[in-house]
């Protein structure tokens, strides 16, 4: 696709070039800096001096004043000429001799030094030795010979010469490779060893040989078929070929622009796609050159100046046409023209900015983000294109000159709703990403309020989740969006991130109220967990009514689920709490649960409060008709539970009641807390016929005590069993001897022999006598064993007396203690195992010597 890269522009017209002679024709042409050369076909080598202009318009002039000429004297063309201004030389090629004139008068220099049978020469633009005074050329001779020279302000000097197969027709040269047209191949050269490698053959009638450097040890070639082939020094091609125009007769090259000249046009492609970019039309070129950046193309009697367009021109064309890639391309290798680095990010970042809004409005998403994001941009230049969502109080003003011409993505989506979403969620991912990096540096609120609006109008899930973490989200803007679009919850936590947690409650009592449906909202549970962990207890109160007329269940938990780390507060004793709940039967119940069995308050109030409310619950269920039997039981299991567990209840209050209503089971765990065991017994033996229950009376009841008490709660068992007033005794005997097996009751072996009827049989007590008997003989041995150990550490004791006695320890006035140094004033001192002697407050530890640190046995007394 076309671009106008060059401009064509008039530098020496044909009436101010030479005479009038017919015969005077241009043929070549070098420029240093302000000087200009030009080689004629009849001899002659003209000097002008060269200006160029920039007008107010931009329009680009020259300026050119004819300096001096010489004749040559053998009338032959001049075919090359190159300009060394390190040397003020000129290298002039005419007639097959090269010379060397002074840049200034032109006159050939005093040791007429000079090179015969030249075909062509190069400067080498690499050289390997880098002599500021001195210019290293490659020269073709007729004599196929292709030779490296140094030119000095006076002399030629020979460096080396490689002998090619063929004629050599053109060269061109980079450090040690030289790249030559043989009469019917191309080929490289490596001039350190001579070797010589092909690259591709040529047809000399269908083409011009071309050989131009593009950069290190890399040339392109004119090939078959009109094509432009690129070869580095290693003989392989790293770029495609280009295709040229038929009939090339020059090529120059400026970055990154190739310029290809025949008999009617000069074609521009780029290096970077190798795609022709404009032809400009040019007949009769005889010349093309690049000379340091500036390009000039002469005719037989004409010369020109093709004039850069300013890359910024040329990219902004590319962009009005919506050629996005080509002017990022472009653009990328703006900083290789020379341009300094801040100068050229400021402006590709620029041009990355217009290109993501061009591809923006293409609704190339992912294009348009990854340029956004390249290119640094304002987000606020991205949000203020969607209308409502900056917040209101930003006072933005997009960049001059702007980016773009879009108005807002109506204008893009042309009332189309599906195009709309597609931008919104463009919007709403490209915010996403962003977030918390360094695009979003100083614009977080714009960022956090765009979110919000967009969540709040499609995905109000989100909501949560952006505003329950670090966010810059304010109310100015937020709370009527979240208003207009009913995300009454997420309008309740953002009150609450600001702290205004009456306004947050207030929400959401609406919301449980009226029923209103926001699906983002876990209900009456989420407002009982906020108020649980509310530090604001005067507030907490102002909306507990209303929650547990809601659900007592729930609302109770706003006392039992406060943090563990809470300040204690007036507002929230137990005592206030407690009064507050007697409204509320269940919720009273639940919380005095919690004060005594997760707080573990041991106040006698609580304790005996809850005991009766667990007893009204149950009586309550006894009076009622209809009641399933597992209601009353998992009733009377909770006050059963209660009753056994504590200790500070009014157990007459509660035994009153019991007895009224004939709850044995309860009545038996009353009598058990005053203890009366023998009621107890009783009731479960005779009113209730649980055995078993009996048993694990006694081993409850038991714990914690000593054996006699253990023991004597089995004989008051055992002697409810036997009782012989009971009249139904005899229902009694197979409870009373699997008492007596019992491996977990215990007993005293002559009580219990002494209670027994004499008219049981050894038989029936068999089991119980063999245990005892093998008790009785484990304690007496037990017994022995124990005085036997006894004796034998009294022993071990005296032998450590009488070794401890054996030597005398003499204490006189010049014996001192070995830790303080000072005399012993008292006759009480300290000896260790070693010998070391202490006072008694010097030795802190009997069991190691305050001197060596030595650790002495813990167990020897």
């Amino acid at each position: 696709m076309s671009i106008k890269a060059f401009e064509l522009v008039s530098a020496i017209e044909r009436v101010k070039l030479m005479s009038d002679k017919a015969k005077t024709q241009i043929e070549c042409l070098d420029v240093c800096g302000k000087n200009m050369y030009i080689g004629t076909s009849d001899c002659f080598v003209v000097h002008y001096s060269i200006e160029e202009k920039t007008q107010a318009n931009g329009r680009v002039t020259f300026v050119t004043e004819k300096q001096g000429h010489k004749f040559l004297v053998v009338k032959k063309p001049v075919v090359q000429l190159r300009a060394a201004s390190a040397l003020n030389r000129i290298m002039v090629l005419c007639d097959n001799t090269l010379t060397l004139l002074n840049m200034f008068d032109l006159e050939p220099i005093v040791t007429g030094a000079k090179i015969k049978g030249v075909v062509c020469f190069c400067i080498n633009e690499n050289p390997v030795r880098t002599n500021p005074f001195s210019v290293e050329i490659c020269v073709a001779l007729k004599k196929k010979l292709i030779q490296l020279y140094t030119v000095t302000e006076d002399r030629l000097m020979h460096l080396r010469d490689v002998s090619v197969p063929e004629q050599p027709l053109l060269v061109g040269v980079d450090g040690v490779f030289v790249c030559a047209a043989l009469s019917s191949q191309y080929c490289m050269i490596d001039m350190d060893n001579g070797h010589i490698t092909d690259l591709f053959p040529i047809d000399s009638d269908q083409i011009h040989p071309i050989i131009k450097r593009i950069s290190k040890e890399e040339f392109l070639l004119s090939g078959p078929s009109a094509l432009g082939i690129f070869a580095t020094s290693a003989g392989v091609s790293q770029r495609p070929p280009m295709q040229w125009s038929d009939g090339l007769t020059a090529v120059s090259f400026v970055h990154p622009y190739i310029l290809a000249m025949n008999d009617e046009f000069i074609t521009v492609h780029s290096i970077l796609d190798q795609q022709q970019k404009q032809a400009i039309p040019f007949q009769g070129g005889v010349y093309l050159g690049d000379f340091d950046g500036r390009i000039f193309v002469a005719s037989s009697r004409e010369i020109y100046s093709l004039v850069p367009i300013p890359f910024e021109k040329q990219i902004q064309a590319l962009l009005a046409d919506k050629r996005v890639t080509e002017a990022l391309e472009l653009a990328k290798n703006a900083n290789k023209t020379g341009m300094t680095r801040d100068k050229f990010l400021k402006m590709f970042k620029r041009i990355q900015q217009q290109a993501a809004f061009i591809e923006f409005s293409r609704q190339q998403f992912d294009e348009a983000s990854q340029l956004f994001k390249d290119s640094a941009i304002d987000v606020r230049e991205v949000i203020c294109l969607y209308p409502h969502y900056l917040p209101s109080n930003v006072n933005f003003t997009r960049s001059v000159p702007p980016l773009h011409e879009i108005a807002d993505i109506n204008q893009l989506s042309k009332a189309d709703e599906k195009i709309k979403t597609e931008y919104k969620d463009f919007l709403k991912t490209f915010l996403e990403d962003i977030r918390g990096t360094s695009l979003t540096h100083g614009y977080k609120r714009e960022v956090d309020v765009t979110l919000l609006k967009l969540y709040a109008e499609s995905e109000p899930e989100r909501l949560s989740e952006l505003i329950a973490g670090d966010n810059g989200c304010d109310l100015n803007d937020c709370v009527e969006w979240l208003e207009k679009h009913e995300r009454l919850h997420a309008l309740g936590l953002l009150y609450q991130r600001h702290g205004e947690c009456d306004k947050a409650l207030s929400v959401w009592t609406r919301l449980v109220d009226s029923k209103t449906n926001d699906p983002t909202f876990p209900g009456l549970e989420f407002v009982v967990e906020f108020l649980s962990s509310l530090a604001d207890h005067e507030l907490l109160w102002k909306y507990v009514d209303w929650v547990l007329e809601k659900d007592e269940e729930l609302g109770v938990k706003i006392f039992t689920d406060r943090p563990n780390n809470e300040a204690q507060s007036e507002r929230l004793r137990p005592e206030t709490v407690v009064d507050y709940l007697h409204r509320f039967p269940k919720a009273v119940i639940t919380y005095l649960e919690y004060l005594i069995f997760q707080r573990k308050l041991e106040k006698e109030k609580y304790h005996t409060h809850l005991a009766v409310l667990y007893l009204e619950a149950v009586l309550r269920l006894m009076d009622t008709n209809n009641v399933k039997k597992e209601e009353i039981d998992i009733a009377r299991s909770k006050l059963r539970h209660m009753l056994q567990i504590s200790n500070l209840y009014r157990v007459q209050l509660i035994l009153g009641k019991a007895k009224e209503k004939e709850m044995y089971a309860e009545c038996a765990i009353l009598y058990g807390k005053l203890e009366e065991h023998d009621k107890a017994l009783r009731i479960l033996v005779h009113k209730l016929k649980d055995y078993g229950a009996a048993e694990n009376y006694c081993q409850v009841n038991s714990q914690g005590k000593d054996s006699m008490y253990r023991k004597r709660l089995f004989h008051i068992l055992l002697s409810v069993y036997l009782d012989p007033s009971y009249e139904r005794r005899d229902t009694l005997v197979a409870p009373a001897i699997a008492l007596l097996n019992s491996s977990v009751a215990e007993f005293d072996t002559i009580k219990v022999l002494q209670l027994l009827p004499e008219t049981w049989s050894v038989g029936l007590l068999s089991q119980f006598l063999t245990r005892a008997v093998r008790m009785s003989m484990h304690n007496y041995r037990m017994t022995r064993i124990q005085r036997m150990m006894a004796r034998g550490e009294n022993l071990s004791v005296k032998q450590t007396f009488i070794e401890m006695q054996r030597d005398a320890i003499i204490l006189n006035d010049e014996r001192l203690c070995a830790v303080c140094n000072r005399a012993f004033n008292d006759p009480s001192f300290v000896r260790y195992p070693n010998g070391v002697i202490t006072h008694v407050h010097c030795a802190k530890n009997k069991y190691i010597c305050p001197v060596s640190g030595k650790l002495f046995s813990a167990g020897r007394r």
